[in-house]
Formats: C-alpha cells, structure tokens, sequence
C-alpha cells in the first residue's frame, strides 16, 4: 500500500468520536465490536439504528455469515424509522440484506431485494443524502442478479455522481470499482485500469483495509505488467490472511 502520511484525506470518517471508532473497527473486519459500540444508543435513535444494522449487513457481506442478528437489526431500525427518509433508508437496507443473501447463495431473496428498493425509490426524495447508496445497489442488482449490463452502467452513474456531489468517499471508491467492472465488461481495459486504481486509492486514503485486497485483485485482473500483476495479488493474498480470511469469497479465489 502507499505510505501516504495522516492528512486530513486519511482521518477516519464520522462527524463524532463513536462514528470514529466503529469506522476504525469496521474497516478492520471487527463488525461484532463496531455494533457493539452503536448498541447503546441504537435502542432509541433512529440513525444509530441504521448504522449499527449497515455495519452487520456489511459482515454478512464479506463474510457469508451473522445473517441472524443483521436481520433483528434491520427489523428495529425499521420500527424506530418515523419520516420518509428513514424509511427509505431503512428499505435500503432491506434491499441490501436480501441481495446478499441471493448473491452468496444463501437464499434466493432476489425478489425481495428489488421489491424493497423500489420501496426505497418512492420514499426518498432526489435530493436525499440516501440517493446515491440506492441508486448503486440497484445497480448491483442489474450488474449481479438480472445480468443488465446497461442498466447497471446507468445506476453506477448516477450512484458516482451523487456520491461526489456528497462527499460521499467510500461510496465514491466503490462506484468506481463498479464503473471499471463494467469497463472490463465491455473490454475497455485502460478505463477499467483506471477505475480500480482510482477505488484502490481511495480505499488506501480512508484506511478501509477490509476492502483494499478486493481492490487490489480487481486492478491484477487488469494489469498487463505480469509481475506487477504477481504483486498486486501477493499483496492482496496478505490482506486476506491478515484480516483472518475476510473478504471470504476474495480468499476463495485467491486460494
């Protein structure tokens, strides 16, 4: 990784020093911990209770497992969820939970996922801070489970724009891992390089470590330098093992 010194770019996101501290936890694979930390005021406050049920659906994400208590987290920041804004980021995250789940294999709620972020859709206003999360996990559908590569493109979009219009940084290095995919797609190898180099950038400026290696595999994929690209996955491979076999479907590919 680049040794790129503590700038105001590398400080842990979050407008407060528990939004700090989960941030730290999670972007070391501590998901359970990061949860614990929110729990407290989750109980009563509506956003907590998002945060505290994105940081589980994310471990389910990475790691094929904790559907149970990312479920009970989702059901209580639904009930706590009041305006349209919470409600739809809540649906949002319904969504996110079920396209897990379909995408993993470990239940096919492909319907339910689409359904809950149509709900989203109508709930959320254009301007919504939530806008730009939605419109890339819809395009996560196209892309994953309704092979659409068009629509996919179109939601990465306006997913990235919206992320940049609202500094919105981890988000932005995602929908340009997202955008390069779909470049490789179509066999557009130097916008698919730069794509994921951006999102590997990002990803290393934030000190999200637990989606570095998966950034790190995609850029091999798409290096022409062999020993560059030997590097890129050694590197990756150490991530992996450092973080305990997190991302689990990254260590499976990387053996």
């Amino acid at each position: 990784m680049r040794n790129a010194g503590l700038s105001k770019q590398r400080r842990p996101p979050g407008r407060t020093s528990l939004d700090r501290a989960v941030w730290r936890l999670r972007s070391r694979a501590c998901w359970h911990d990061a949860a614990a930390l929110l729990t407290p005021t989750a109980t009563t406050d509506p956003a907590a209770a998002l945060h505290r049920t994105a940081v589980l659906v994310e471990q389910c994400l990475y790691t094929a497992d904790g559907w149970e208590p990312a479920e009970d987290s989702l059901r209580a920041a639904e009930a706590l969820a009041t305006g349209d804004e919470e409600r739809g980021a809540a649906a949002c995250e319904r969504g996110h939970l079920a396209y897990a789940a379909t995408l993993l294999g470990v239940r096919d709620r492909a319907d339910e996922a689409r359904s809950a972020l149509g709900r989203a859709a109508a709930l959320l206003p254009p301007g919504s801070p939530t806008r730009p999360l939605l419109d890339f996990r819809r395009g996560l559908i196209a892309q994953h489970l309704s092979d659409n590569p068009s629509d996919a493109t179109a939601a990465f979009e306006r997913a990235h724009a919206g992320a940049a219009a609202h500094g919105h940084r981890l988000l932005l290095s995602a929908t340009w891992r997202h955008l390069a995919a779909m470049a490789e797609h179509d066999g557009r190898q130097e916008q698919a390089r730069h794509g994921f180099a951006e999102s590997l950038r990002i990803r290393e400026e934030l000190g999200y470590l637990v989606g570095i290696a998966p950034a790190l595999a995609s850029l091999a994929a798409v290096t022409e330098e062999e020993a560059e690209a030997r590097r890129l996955r050694e590197e990756a491979r150490r991530l992996v093992r450092v973080l305990g076999g997190v991302p689990r479907w990254l260590a499976d590919q990387l053996g």
